[in-house]
This record gives C-alpha cells, sequence and structure tokens, in this order.
C-alpha cells in the first residue's frame, strides 16, 4: 500500500504542474494582448510569471508547501500589481488574465492539498486569499458597461466569485476521487495477486502430483507387475534390488519430498524446492550405461547405437532418460522379445533416441486413453522439457519410439 500510495501522490503532482503551468501560460497570453494591461503592469508582472512556473514545475517533484506558498504569492502578486497599477485600453483582456490566473492556473494546488488536514486548512486559506482578492480587486479592471455611476453592478461580482468557485472546487474534486479510487485498486490488485497464488500453488500441486504418478508408474507398478508375473526371466538378486530402490521412493513421497529418479545406477535423491533437479551438466554416457545395465538385469538386452556422450541439463536429461526407461520397459513387457535397439543421435539444437523392437507390435488406435504409462511417462514428461515423443507400431511388425529433447 505504501508504494502504491507514494505512486497516487507522484500522480497527483504531475498532474498539478501540468494543469497549472498550462493555464499560466493562457494567463500570461491574455496578459500580453494589445491594451490588456498598462505596459508598467507587464512589466513587473513577466518576472511574477517566472516565479509562477518555478513553483508549479517544482510541485511535479516535490510535496513540500513551500512551492505551494511560492505559488500563492506570485499569483496573488500578479493580481494586486494589474489592479493597482492599473489595465490599458481594453481592461477586459486584463480583467481575463486575472480571472484566469483565479480561477484555473492557482486552483490547481488544491490537486495536491487534499490528502490530509493541514494541507485542506492550506488549500482553504489559499482559496480565500486568491479567490477573495481577485473577487475585490478586479472591481477596478471590469468592464465600465458593467457599472453605474461607479458601482460595479451584483451580477459582475457575483459571475466573477462563482468562476472562481467553480475553479477551485473542479481540481479538488478530481484530486478527492481519485484518491479515493486509490484504496479500491489496491485491494483489486491484492484480490488477483492473491488468484494468482492460488492458482500458481494448485498448478504445482498439479505438477507435483503427476510427477509422483509417473515415477510410482515406471517403478514401484512395474516392480509389483513382475511379483505378480513371479519375476520370471529376472534374477532374484536384481529383484531385490529394484524393490529396495522402489521402498526409498515410497518413503520419500510419503515424507513429501521430491524424488529425483537415480542417474548413476546409485539411489533416489530427495528435493523439497523444486519438482525438477538444479541444472547442471551431467555426462549422457555414463547415465546411459546405467540404464542398460538395469535392463539387462532384468532379462532385456539392449544394443547402443550412435552418439556415446552427449551433454544435457539436469531436468531434460531426467526427463529424457525416464522416458527411455518407460520404453525399454515397455518392450520388456509387451514385445515378446528379450532384445531392444536404441539408437543415439544428435545435432545443434535436439537429442534424439530411437528405442526399436521386432516384437509382436500393435494397433496404435486400439491403445487406451486413460493408460497412464506412455501418455505420461513418456509424452507429458518430455513435452514439460519441450521434448515430443512418436510412437510407430503395427500388428507383427515391431514397435519404434522416437523420443527427442532440446539441447
Amino acid at each position: 500500500m505504501d508504494l502504491i500510495t507514494k505512486e497516487r501522490d507522484r500522480l497527483l503532482q504531475r498532474a498539478a504542474r501540468i494543469w497549472g503551468l498550462a493555464f499560466t501560460v493562457v494567463a500570461l497570453l491574455c496578459m500580453v494582448l494589445p491594451g490588456a494591461v498598462d505596459t508598467t503592469a507587464l512589466i513587473i508582472s513577466l518576472p511574477l510569471y517566472g516565479i509562477l512556473a518555478l513553483g508549479f514545475a517544482q510541485i511535479g517533484n516535490s510535496r513540500s508547501l513551500i512551492w505551494i506558498a511560492l505559488v500563492v504569492l506570485s499569483g496573488g502578486a500578479i493580481i494586486g500589481v494589474v489592479s493597482f497599477v492599473g489595465a490599458g485600453p481594453s481592461p477586459q483582456a486584463g480583467y481575463g488574465a486575472i480571472v484566469e490566473l483565479a480561477a484555473a492556473a492557482v486552483p490547481a494546488i488544491g490537486i495536491v492539498l487534499t490528502s490530509s488536514a493541514p494541507r485542506i486548512v492550506v488549500l482553504v486559506a489559499s482559496f480565500l486569499v486568491i479567490g477573495g482578492g481577485a473577487v475585490l480587486l478586479t472591481s477596478s479592471i471590469q468592464d465600465p458597461g458593467a457599472r453605474t455611476e461607479g458601482v460595479v453592478l451584483l451580477g459582475g461580482v457575483l459571475r466573477t466569485a462563482g468562476t472562481i468557485v467553480l475553479g477551485w472546487v473542479l481540481p479538488a474534486a478530481v484530486a478527492i476521487w481519485i484518491s479515493a479510487g486509490v484504496p479500491q485498486v489496491a485491494k483489486r490488485i491484492a484480490s488477483i495477486g492473491r488468484a494468482h497464488r492460488a492458482e500458481r500453488q494448485a498448478s504445482e500441486l498439479e505438477a507435483q502430483r503427476r510427477q509422483s504418478a509417473r515415477l510410482l508408474h515406471d517403478t514401484v507398478l512395474a516392480t509389483l507387475t513382475l511379483l505378480a508375473h513371479s519375476g520370471v526371466g529376472v534374477k532374484p538378486e536384481a529383484l531385490r534390488e529394484q524393490a529396495s530402490d522402489d521402498a526409498r521412493l515410497l518413503r520419500q513421497l510419503r515424507l513429501g519430498t521430491n524424488p529425483i529418479p537415480p542417474t548413476d545406477g546409485g539411489e533416489f535423491v530427495s528435493t523439497a524446492t523444486s519438482p525438477l533437479p538444479v541444472m547442471d551438466e551431467p555426462v549422457l554416457g555414463t547415465t546411459l550405461e546405467s540404464v542398460k545395465q538395469r535392463f539387462g538385469r532384468m532379462g532385456l538386452q539392449v544394443s547402443w547405437h550412435g552418439t556415446g556422450q552427449v551433454l544435457l541439463p539436469s531436468a531434460v536429461l531426467d526427463a529424457f532418460l525416464l522416458a527411455l526407461a518407460e520404453c525399454l520397459e515397455n518392450v520388456r513387457r509387451h514385445s515378446g522379445v528379450t532384445e531392444a535397439h536404441v539408437t543415439i543421435t544428435e545435432d545443434d539444437t535436439i537429442v534424439r533416441a530411437l528405442v526399436t523392437d521386432s516384437g509382436v507390435g500393435f494397433d496404435i488406435g486400439d491403445v487406451d486413453d486413460a493408460k497412464l504409462g506412455f501418455a505420461e511417462s513418456v509424452v507429458a514428461r518430455l513435452r514439460d522439457v519441450g521434448g515430443n515423443a512418436r510412437l510407430f507400431s503395427a500388428p507383427g511388425s515391431g514397435t519404434t519410439v522416437v523420443l527427442e529433447v532440446p539441447r
């Protein structure tokens, strides 16, 4: 709120400066019209106009009452000079210059004098000095047609007073309206901020939920499937090692941490600050070797082709390896063969992996969209890091999956 209040004050100060300077120029133009005021009055008034303009310029930069006082004194001095020294051959122009000052230029200070009780007192005092002085002093230079045997008609006085009152009320009303609207705007900004934070928190929770579901699908559910089939084709030692890793993963999920799958064949690592690990530059070859060894223990022989070492950011590498492991797990469980081929290629922008098997294949159109495996553990995981996955298969013709991630 303090910041918003400061910005409100700056806005009001700049508005007062623009308002005051604009009408000061108009009043000066009225005064310099031929015959508007006496030459002596004009010469004396010109420096006072400069002081008046300086006061308005400083009001735009400072909240000090010194500049308010400078504007009131210089404006009042111009009105007094023109009234006492005398008007020229065209008194209406001189009268217009004074009214322009008293009802338009000087009242601009009202824009910055409504924020507190002391400032309102200064505003009222300034109005009485400038407005009252202008009404009294302009009687000497009004249009002679408005006089009857030296007495100023009441209608002329009321017209002048009404113009001056309106001129002072208008900027003060604008300032009050702006000031009253600021708290409402602040409340709306705060509510938008709260809604944004709630939406971001919900998105983060949903991302964490999806990540946890992917990890459970890729690890625990795969191990349970092995157990359901009595571990056929898998050595007991490999099955025990896999079950131990799964148990550590479940403990970390239960404690609310964000487990990061191992990239070097070791244990899961957890972090409580981000669903993705810190960015670094591991060597892809060593982590691919750990994936190869894992599936070798589980009865799937993986033949590797192409690039052996590629640098990737940690988050991208994790998604790439987990998607690759899920593809190999699908080969082990569904293809009906014990061998798969993985080809790694790269260029300046993309790292690509082709996972191929010569198994039974399937009709892609028969895949259930509700299944978590390929849609979440492969496609969605890669898209989260800017990658993509494509699937090619047909009954009896094996399966090929293309995985792509950005460098």
